[in-house]
This record gives C-alpha cells, sequence and structure tokens, in this order.
C-alpha cells in the first residue's frame, strides 16, 4: 500500500481567497521587505493580510511599527485577532515575545504555531494572505504547503549568482511540495542615478534571468535599491505607504497588478 500524501488533507482557511508564500533560498535578499510592500501594494484595492513565519527572526512587527501591538483573544472564539496596521491584517510570534528573546524550538513545536497561526487567528475576510517564509527549505516551508492550500509562491534574489543558487533550491522545494511557481522578483535589482536616472548594476548581474526562462518562471518585477527603502521599513512605515509615488513603491505596485492578474478575486 502506498503511503498517504501529507498534501491530500489540506483545508483552506475560511473567508481566505489566495495564500501566497514570499520565499527565498538565504537571508539577506530583503525578502521580509519585499513581502511587506508587496502586502502594502496588494492592500490598497485588495483586502490583505501578511502572516510573519520566521520564528526564528521575526521582523514585520518593526518593518510595519507595531512592535508593541499585541492581538488579544477573542472569547466567544478562543482566536487571535490579528493586529492591524495600514489596513493590514498582522500576525507574528513577535507579537507574542519580547523583541530580542530567543524562541528556542524543535520541530513540532513549529508545527503547532505555525497551525495555530493559520487555523487559531481571526483572519475574516481576506482576498490574499502573504506569508513571509523563513530562509531556507525547511520545517516552517513544508508544514505550510502540508497545512493549507497555497495558491502560489513567489521567490525573491539579487541579481547575482551567489544569490541565485540558493533561490533555486527554494524553486526546487516548491516543484516538489507541488505548490505553483507564480514567479520571482529581483530585488536590488539597480540603482537609479539621481543625477540622470540612469541605472547602476550595484551587484554583478548573473544567470538569474536565464535560469528563470529555462525553469518558465515569470519575472515578476524589479525593485530597484535605494537607502529609503530600508530606512522606511526601519522607521516602521514601509516605502509604498511613506513614498507611493517613489520609483521603488511603483515597482512593488507593478508587482502587485502582475499578482491581480494572475490570482483574481
Amino acid at each position: 500500500m502506498a503511503a498517504p500524501n501529507p498534501f491530500d488533507k489540506q483545508a483552506g482557511i475560511p473567508g481566505v481567497k489566495h495564500i501566497i508564500a514570499v520565499s527565498s533560498g538565504k537571508g539577506g535578499v530583503g525578502k521580509s521587505t519585499v513581502a511587506t510592500n508587496l502586502a502594502m501594494a496588494l492592500s490598497k484595492k485588495n483586502k490583505v493580510g501578511l502572516l510573519d513565519a520566521d520564528v526564528y527572526g521575526p521582523s514585520i512587527p518593526r518593518m510595519l511599527g507595531s512592535i508593541n501591538q499585541k492581538p488579544h483573544i477573542i472569547p466567544e472564539t478562543n482566536q487571535l485577532e490579528p493586529v492591524s496596521r495600514y489596513g493590514l491584517k498582522l500576525m507574528s510570534i513577535g507579537f507574542l515575545v519580547e523583541e530580542g528573546a530567543a524562541v528556542v524550538w524543535r520541530g513540532p513545536m513549529l508545527f503547532k504555531a505555525m497551525d495555530q497561526f493559520l487555523r487559531d487567528v481571526n483572519w475574516g475576510e481576506l482576498d490574499y494572505l502573504i506569508v513571509d517564509l523563513p530562509p531556507g527549505t525547511g520545517d516552517i516551508q513544508l508544514t505550510l504547503a502540508q497545512k493549507v492550500p497555497v495558491a502560489g509562491a513567489v521567490v525573491v534574489s539579487t541579481p547575482q549568482n551567489v544569490a541565485l543558487i540558493d533561490a533555486k533550491k527554494a524553486v526546487d522545494m516548491f516543484k516538489r511540495m507541488s505548490v505553483p511557481l507564480l514567479g520571482y522578483i529581483e530585488n536590488m535589482a539597480y540603482m537609479l542615478n539621481p543625477a540622470n536616472g540612469e541605472k547602476i548594476q550595484l551587484f554583478p548581474k548573473g544567470e538569474i534571468d536565464s535560469y528563470a526562462d529555462a525553469q518558465q518562471l515569470p519575472k515578476l518585477g524589479e525593485i530597484p535599491f535605494n537607502p529609503s527603502v530600508g530606512l522606511a521599513c526601519e522607521a516602521g512605515i514601509p516605502v509604498v505607504e511613506a513614498n507611493p509615488n517613489g520609483a521603488e513603491a511603483q515597482a512593488f505596485m507593478k508587482v502587485a497588478e502582475r499578482l491581480r492578474e494572475i490570482l483574481p478575486v
């Protein structure tokens, strides 16, 4: 008898139309910054939630200026009410533990935490739930794919081959888990020269585009590098909200439009 498929018992989250995983094979490519600003961009026209699934290194509370907010329990349902910020519904382990406190958990505790974030949070009616995954290809990624039907995954990478090496692992992981790949986002793709608007290549351009073509992986967009993007997140006001007419915010808005076309509501 064949072993049971762990992905056969997925159940959707009531009220949530599309679950989108944002992933990278490695840290340091701006994945959480992309996930936060992408959620903000989608929220301009849609109902959006943002789940920070990086249990060991949660950053969403600080990026959205909500580090001091706490979710409360709804007595009637015993569910957690997500934190609300800029029209987004948010959940993160960072709301439940002190900033700087280490979360020292093994696999079973991670499984339980992810299940609670998906099932025991009052997400309400959402068009999109963006899940900011931790770097790598481990327990949390597997748990997400097992627990809920993920509508698709977005892979974030910077242009150079050292980042592409790990992005390939993320692509392979989603294929093995039968999660549709929506495309990839090239973050910090270039910097705009403020004097003349020309593109400056910050990183050596690797083989990411040719790899994506071979994998039939669409490019959802290129996000320019600008120190203001990082500063905005440090201030708790993502650049899509802080400077909506800037080139960086507009790049996120274009990616959001692409996702709406791929996953209409």
